[in-house]
């Protein structure tokens, strides 16, 4: 197997494979061209943004600045909306729901390493997906650990710490995010 589809398999893989590299190499210069396009150049700042992502289906809308790793491993529903200084480190696949809002500098993290020393001093990594359901929100300052489901119509606290799988129709919040209650629709 490729150090690729190592990654994309959720195996440890090498970050420093030429490809992977050069991959998030051009990733970074398209989100830095668009972060650093002004609102008179909407359109252009959309379209770039739909070339950088994996999938979009509908309508959605990031403010600048954003930042990821590849682009490609983020899928966006409809009517998606991003805040400013969203982050998505996108080794695997994240999924995001129809209706989902993610407040100012939300973090979605599918990478991660190895918790024994030597095998991280390696240099090594690996990851795990990411699905966040529709009608989600997602309070400023939180980050979505690796691995995470986060079901339909939850809510996120702000500055929450999502450690674990989300409930659909739940409030959590806290570090680690914890069940706050439930949320009658």
């Amino acid at each position: 197997m490729t150090e690729k589809q190592k990654m994309l398999a959720g195996e440890m893989y090498d970050p420093s494979d030429p490809l992977l590299v050069e991959e998030r190499k051009s990733a970074r210069l398209k989100f830095q061209q668009i972060n650093a396009m002004g609102e008179e150049q909407f359109q252009q700042r959309m379209n770039l943004l739909k070339e950088l992502l994996g999938r979009t289906d509908g309508d959605f809308y990031i403010e600048p600045p954003f930042y990821c790793d590849y682009g490609y491993n983020i899928e966006l529903g409809n009517n998606v909306y991003m805040n400013y200084g969203c982050c998505i480190l996108d080794v695997m696949k994240v999924i995001i729901g129809d209706n989902a809002m993610l407040a100012p500098n939300v973090q979605i993290y599918t990478a991660t390493h190895p918790l024994e020393a030597k095998a991280r001093n390696s240099g090594r990594e690996f990851a795990k997906p990411i699905t966040i359901g529709n009608d989600v929100w997602i309070g400023g300052g939180a980050i979505i650990c690796p691995g995470v489901d986060i079901g339909d119509g939850a809510v996120i606290g702000a500055g929450a710490v999502v450690t674990r799988d989300v409930s659909p129709n739940t409030f959590v919040a806290g570090n680690p995010a914890k069940f706050i209650r439930n949320i009658e629709n």
